[in-house]
């Protein structure tokens, strides 16, 4: 598993203080949003690819999250090298996020997002949107292979807010 040493050392003083600990993190996942930092984006290459430049991105795939626990569309096919803007609306009451991985790094994640709902993070390859709002991620997809997008606070992944990112060899 790659893991961010930001998120590393998140959970590692979760594990220390304990989950009465965590109460005063800042609430990523309540229903609270959080605003990406003005800091620039860290380019770091994934199995599933690397945060992309917008001025790159020849396509916008828009994406639709409920609380239905479902995203529209659900599938997503993409050349490898193509940079594709995601325009991810929250059409729910609920906070709900798009994070891109493979589905062992999205079922990982999903598991600690349970025992620690109220982690914060934040990666190029996640946007969390709050109710009625739109979030934004560009991301190159620069190497081939099936891939997920994903809701993963705590419940919302079990209950099968997933989708498929097909990227085929150019």
């Amino acid at each position: 598993m790659h893991t961010s040493k930001r998120q590393f050392l998140l959970t590692a003083s979760a594990l220390g203080l304990g989950l009465s600990g965590l109460s005063g993190l800042a609430r990523a996942h309540g229903d609270q949003d959080h605003a990406k930092k003005a800091s620039p984006v860290r380019k770091e290459q994934k199995d599933w690819g690397i945060a992309g430049e917008a001025r790159a991105a020849k396509r916008t795939i828009d994406v639709r999250m409920g609380d239905d626990m479902r995203f529209t569309p659900d599938r997503i096919d993409v050349r490898r090298g193509e940079t594709l803007r995601f325009r991810v609306q929250n059409s729910g009451k609920q906070m709900h996020e798009f994070v891109i991985g493979t589905k062992a790094e999205n079922a990982k994640h999903a598991e600690l997002m349970i025992k620690f709902p109220n982690m914060e993070h934040d990666e190029p390859y996640m946007a969390h949107v709050a109710p009625g709002k739109t979030g934004e991620i560009v991301w190159t997809f620069n190497r081939a292979g099936t891939f997920e997008f994903a809701c993963l606070i705590a419940g919302h992944y079990s209950a099968g807010m997933v989708g498929t990112i097909n990227v085929s060899a150019a």
